[in-house]
């Protein structure tokens, strides 16, 4: 059994509730324009439809997931989360929110992405296999060659990881923005 770092843990569970944190300071130090919001679109979107997409074929903790999305990349989640972050971050009109956002990624995300990592090469035969294959974050042109059956997207499993908060919140941030440009013009 491998044994995850303690920054591994720790890194696990304070991303979300961190999260929240980086999104009030986010407001506050944002200084939006309607052209890098709108450009920020360009990045979101996908980000969401991505985020969306593979939410719809994961099993989490039940099986390695190696279609759709997770054929091109292991981790489309966590991609379809930084391209939202870093289109809000191109919205935000900050360079310093860019900085903090990818020191935070860098800080978080990997050791979390890596614990995660260990755990399925732990529990799931396959892994090492599925890993020379596909890259962990930036994805392939093509999908991995893979004999198993392309597998569907189920509405279900969307639903049952509740993804759709996912766009009420990117549309709850573009409010916030929104207001912040109108109310507080700097």
């Amino acid at each position: 059994m491998t044994e995850r770092t303690s920054w591994q843990r720790i890194a696990r569970r304070i991303r979300v509730p961190l999260g929240f944190l980086f999104a009030v300071v986010f407001l506050w130090l944002a200084q939006p324009t309607w052209r890098t919001m709108a450009l920020s679109l360009l990045l979101v979107a996908p980000g969401l439809w991505l985020r969306g997409y593979a939410a719809g074929y994961v099993k989490k903790n039940a099986e390695l997931t190696r279609t759709g999305p997770y054929a091109y990349t292991r981790n489309p989640l966590y991609l379809g989360s930084m391209m939202i972050a870093f289109g809000f971050a191109w919205a935000s009109g900050s360079w310093v929110i860019f900085v903090a956002l990818a020191v935070l990624f860098l800080a978080i995300y990997l050791p979390t992405i890596r614990s995660e990592e260990a755990y399925l090469r732990e529990h799931f035969a396959g892994f090492d296999a599925y890993a020379a294959a596909v890259p962990r974050l930036l994805p392939r042109l093509t999908a991995a060659k893979s004999d198993l059956p392309p597998g569907r997207f189920s509405q279900e499993r969307y639903m049952h990881h509740r993804e759709y908060n996912a766009l009420m919140g990117a549309i709850a941030i573009y409010g916030a923005l929104a207001a912040r440009l109108v109310f507080f013009p700097r």
